[in-house]
């Protein structure tokens, strides 16, 4: 659900993020450079983003090479057949206090009748770079 402001309107970071979806359409259609658009966009980042979304990035080529770059809402995403399967939130994004790394329909997580989307994250271990590896290679089959 879209926070609101006072008003009952979009806030100025969602209307910004709508913008960004836009552009991105736009420029796909041109026959933008995903990679080069999601490297840009990581580089663009504070510090503490930065680090998690290149380790997130690093861990995406190497365990799902097949996954196209791109972003989406002005954030790095990784598609299979044009669909979003795996995206990072960086925290500076929406001023949150821990970045996003989520799983759109198209991840082949399914387990059960409930399983996680998305996971919060502030920093990486060793620990965790491991299953969001194992994450990764299964949302990507």
């Amino acid at each position: 659900m879209a926070r609101t402001t006072p008003t009952g309107g979009f806030t100025e970071d969602e209307r910004a993020a709508m913008k960004e979806r836009a552009q991105e359409l736009r420029a796909t259609k041109k026959g933008a450079d995903g990679e080069a658009d999601v490297l840009a966009k990581i580089a663009e980042m504070p510090d503490d983003d930065r680090a998690l979304a290149g380790r997130i990035h690093a861990i995406v080529q190497a365990q799902a090479p097949h996954l196209a770059a791109r972003t989406w809402y002005g954030m790095p995403a990784y598609t299979k057949d044009g669909k979003v399967v795996v995206f990072f939130k960086a925290a500076s994004k929406f001023k949150s206090r821990y970045a996003t790394l989520g799983f759109e329909e198209a991840a082949a997580l399914d387990e059960g009748a409930m399983w996680p989307t998305s996971y919060a994250l502030t920093t990486l271990t060793a620990a965790d770079e491991a299953r969001i590896a194992t994450l990764i290679e299964q949302a990507a089959s």
